[in-house]
């Protein structure tokens, strides 16, 4: 069985509210809500696992019950850190299971099905697989001159992994550097592939990343 882990522990600082940015209205509804459904109709089936702060969840279940809301998943408690929050979702996983196991940010409603397709079929011979897309904007080093921008690459999730291998990468010692999963497979030595994502994958964060959310949704977004 193929899993994933979606990872919504944001709080709002950078959107200026009380309101945790995944439960901000989006075209009717919270942000979290289209991003589940990215993933709740995939062909093959994937198992959802939710992670949501503890102190989160009575909310969540309210919004759930309001939004008529009946999607499928395990919901499992965040941790102190990203790391943290995907290792509990990890934990819902039986050790035992085989298949892959894709992290989604729980504020990316936009990833388009091929690549979520995209990211799951080369998990399964590839070990480590991560979204991205090309860097369109020219790119200087602060203090420094301008760098060759297509070296470089914007990263998106869902980022994909074989289970076992994710599992074993996670029980490393949380340092800094792990700022995703890809960071930390390749600290225990697993090499990390690339593939094409969607322009369209944002993460909502900003109050300008909304308005582009909401012009998104005007645009046929469930096309994507």
């Amino acid at each position: 069985m193929n899993y994933v882990i979606i990872v919504a522990g944001g709080k709002g600082t950078r959107m200026g509210t009380d309101t945790p940015k995944q439960f901000l209205q989006l075209d009717g509804k919270p942000i979290l809500m289209h991003t589940i459904d990215r993933f709740r109709h995939c062909n093959p089936p994937l198992r959802i696992v939710l992670v949501l702060p503890a102190d989160q969840h009575t909310h969540w279940h309210d919004l759930c019950r309001q939004h008529r809301f009946d999607a499928d998943y395990i919901l499992v408690a965040g941790g102190e850190t990203r790391f943290h929050s995907v290792s509990n979702g990890l934990a819902a996983i039986s050790d035992d299971e085989k298949g892959v196991v894709g992290i989604h940010d729980g504020v990316r409603p936009f990833v388009s099905r091929n690549t979520i397709r995209r990211c799951f079929d080369v998990a399964t011979t590839h070990s480590a697989v991560v979204p991205v897309t090309p860097v369109v904007e020219t790119l200087r080093k602060v203090g420094g001159e301008t760098v060759p921008r297509d070296e470089y690459r914007l990263v998106q999730t869902p980022q994909t992994f074989d289970i076992d291998t994710l599992k074993r990468a996670y029980r490393q010692a949380y340092i800094p550097a792990f700022t995703d999963d890809a960071s930390v497979v390749e600290k225990a030595g697993v090499a990390v592939t690339l593939v094409e994502g969607n322009r369209e994958n944002i993460k909502i964060t900003t109050p300008f990343d909304l308005l582009v959310g909401e012009a998104l949704c005007r645009n046929g977004h469930e096309e994507l």
